[in-house]
Parts: structure tokens; sequence; C-alpha cells
């Protein structure tokens, strides 16, 4: 039996001296996943930055990052709370094409009248998203079938619907230009913009395109707003955990690592700005994580779920009702996988059969890559939203750098196994 005391009296004796380096080691070595995360995305960030001729930082590519990578984030956010529930997701891709193909349809071939509008679609589409993910949850949940199993027949099932639904290997589009806008396009102005560089006029009189700097205003102001709430809220929990008696990081870590997380978010709001702003699929990812993060630490539902992916049978003991929360978890995964599949369709600009194909892989691989564990019970949502943007740079980067999508795939994969491993290796040493 344990038990928690509260932090131990200074005695003023030597060893008190020596106390403080201590604990700060130490607490570097228990947050080394969470730090050696951030670390390795900022070492590969400035690794593709020199091998790819200062390509990867330029504005334009960056939001071109986030738009082409933001579908892979959004749906890691469910399969997070999939995998620490203990279970898997293997349909995710599938049913991202398969609700692409049914939107595409509902707005370019079907008559439907004023249901075609783009928000009406969404919403339909989500809706069955939801219906998609509560089917398979039903079977997982109420008749113990392994979720491995029912979402590899999801998968087989969705993506087949999909190609028949295209008629075949047939594309339907092109989408309205406001449903695009979902993944394409930017937040306005409402500012107004500054102008530190006046643009360069050439000798007809035309403005010379990419001359001068203008700055996105609005994107400077949220930017500079949501580095001062993380700074605010993260000073708030750690005072908060010292007022309960819990030990907390050393103040000089925790300054360390809020100002290179602010440093490197401020960079990339610049970045941002001296492009075309904020895009709108990142405002959506953004409210999402926030979201997501509220719900693991702060609501019951997040605490039940990380119980029963730790232990199901003490979980249910203790009065959870772990038939339900597991098909709350599926149906969420679906809503998920929905808007995954509404942000690819409205990236491409029309429907295929191959959209999301095999993006399940590196949903799943994000997760992990994240810290999740394939036993369930732990993960993070910053994690996972951390891993997916590993996974984006390196694809990012290894295709400026013309490398074959074979190899791609190969050091994709010793990037997951390289992560698990060091997964296993901090639960045994602990």
């Amino acid at each position: 039996m344990t038990t928690e005391s509260g932090p131990a009296p200074k005695s003023g004796v030597a060893e008190d001296v020596q106390q403080g380096p201590r604990v700060a080691v130490s607490a570097l070595i228990t947050n080394l996943r969470d730090y050696g995360l951030i670390l390795a995305l900022i070492a590969i960030m400035v690794f593709f930055q020199f091998t790819t001729s200062g390509t990867l930082f330029k504005p334009v590519n960056l939001s071109n990052l986030v738009q082409q990578n933001s579908f892979i984030i959004v749906m890691a956010l469910g399969m997070l709370l999939v995998i620490v529930s203990g279970h898997i997701d293997l349909s995710v891709g599938s049913v991202a094409g398969f609700i692409g193909a049914l939107a595409a349809m509902m707005m370019v071939i079907w008559p439907l009248g004023p249901f075609s509008n783009p928000l009406v679609v969404s919403i339909v589409c989500l809706i069955v998203g939801g219906l998609i993910g509560a089917a398979q949850g039903y079977w997982i949940a109420y008749h113990r079938i392994p979720s491995f199993i029912v979402t590899l027949a999801g998968m087989l099932i969705f993506r087949g619907i999909c190609q028949a639904l295209l008629g075949g290997g047939s594309s339907v589009g092109p989408l309205p230009a406001g449903f695009k806008a979902l993944s394409s396009g930017f937040i306005p102005d409402v500012i107004g913009p500054l102008t530190l560089i006046p643009p360069t006029v050439n000798a007809a009189g035309k403005t010379i395109v990419g001359s001068g700097m203008t700055l996105h205003m609005t994107t400077i102001v949220l930017g500079l707003v949501a580095v001062l709430a993380y700074a605010y809220f993260g000073l708030k929990a750690r005072r908060t955990r010292e007022a309960h008696g819990y030990q907390a990081e050393p103040f000089t870590l925790f300054v360390i690592k809020t100002l290179v997380t602010s440093a490197l978010a401020l960079f990339l709001v610049y970045q941002f700005a001296s492009y075309r702003g904020l895009p709108i699929v990142l405002m959506v990812m953004g409210a999402l994580i926030a979201l997501f993060v509220f719900v693991t630490k702060r609501m019951t539902i997040g605490r039940r779920i990380y119980a029963m992916g730790g232990n199901a049978k003490a979980a249910q003991l203790s009065g959870i009702k772990t038939e339900r929360l597991t098909l709350m978890v599926f149906v969420n995964m679906g809503v998920l996988s929905a808007l995954g599949g509404l942000i690819i369709a409205a990236r491409l600009g029309q429907a295929v059969p191959a959209a999301g194909l095999g993006s399940e892989l590196d949903v799943i691989a994000a997760v992990f890559i994240g810290g999740a564990s394939a036993m369930g019970g732990v993960g993070q949502v910053i994690g996972a939203v951390v891993g997916g943007f590993i996974m984006g740079v390196m694809n990012n980067g290894m295709s400026i750098m013309g490398v074959n999508v074979d190899w791609q795939q190969v050091v994709k994969g010793l990037v997951l196994l390289g992560a698990v491993v060091f997964d296993v290796y901090n639960k045994n040493k602990g």
C-alpha cells in the first residue's frame, strides 16, 4: 500500500542544497517522452530545413503542410481514445473515403435541391459517420467481438461502397468553392494588413509578385493570444498541483519548456501571417485539440476512458458502464473519420476512389509515436498531435527531397518501430 505525502520540510543541511538539481534531473527523466517528442519534432524540422535548402519553413510550404496533413491529426484525436480504451480501428481510411464520396454525390450528382448546400451536406455526413461508428461499436461493446475483426470488416465494406458509389474508377467533381474552403481557405483579416515593406512596382506600374512584406494582423493577434493563454494555463496548472501537495516540475525546467514552445509557435504564426494567414482547417484542428485536451484531463468521461483501458474489469466493478463507454468512443471515431473525409474531399476538390487509402496506418502510427500504449490506458492528446506532425513533416520533407515513395514508407516504419521500442524500454526500466 502506498500513500501520498506533501512536500518534505527543508532541513537546511547540505543535502537540501543538492536537492534542486536532483529534482530537475528526475523531472527531466520522468517527462522524457513528452520533452523528447517536442525535441524530436524540432530536430526533424531543422534537418529538413537544411536538406531542402530552406524550402520547409517557407510560408507557402508550411500552409501546404498543414492542409495536406490536417485530416491525419483530426482522425488521430479519435484514434487516441480508441487505443487508450484498449481497442483499434482499421476502418478510418475507408470511412473517410466513403464519406467524401457521399458528400460529392450529394452536392454534384443527386438532385437534392436545398439539401445540396455544403453546410447541410457536411452535417449529414458527420451524422452518417457517427452512425457508422455506432454500428461498429455495437458489435465490439455488446457482443465482445474483437475490434480488430469488426473494423477490418468495416475497412473492406466501406472501401467497396466508396468505389461502387463513384462508379468504379471515376471521380466526382468539381466541388463547390464554399466547401473547398474547409481545407484550402484562410481566415479573413478582420483587423487589416500591416505593410512592413512596400511591394516593388515594375516599369509597367504593376506590383511584382512576392516583393515587399505584409503581415496578416488577425493571425498575429490570435497567435499572441494563444501563446499567452498557453503560458497562463500552464503556470496555473503548476501552481494548482503544488497547492495540493503534489510534486511539480522544477520552475526552471517549466520556464525553458514554455519559452521554447512559445518561440516555435510565434515563429510559425509569423510565417503564416506573412503569407495568407491561418488556414481555416488549422483553426478547426486547434478547436478540436483544445476540446479533447479538456475532455481527457478535466471531464469524468475522459478519466473513465483511461480507467477502462487500464483495467476494464476493475473499471466495470467500480461502476463504469464499459459497454456504453466503448460505444461512445467508436461513435466519436466515426464522426472524426467523417470530418477527415470531408477535409480530404475539400482539399482535392473532388471525390476519388482512392481517397483515404492507407491513411489508417498514418493515423495509428501518429498515435503510437505520440506515446500511446498498445495495451491501452496510456496516451495524451498533445502526444498524438505531435506524432501526427512528425509524420507530416517527414512526408513533406522527403517529398521535397525527391525521396522515392517506397523508401518513404521504410523510413516511417523505422520511426514507428523506434518509438514503440523506446516506449517499451521506458516501461521495463520503470
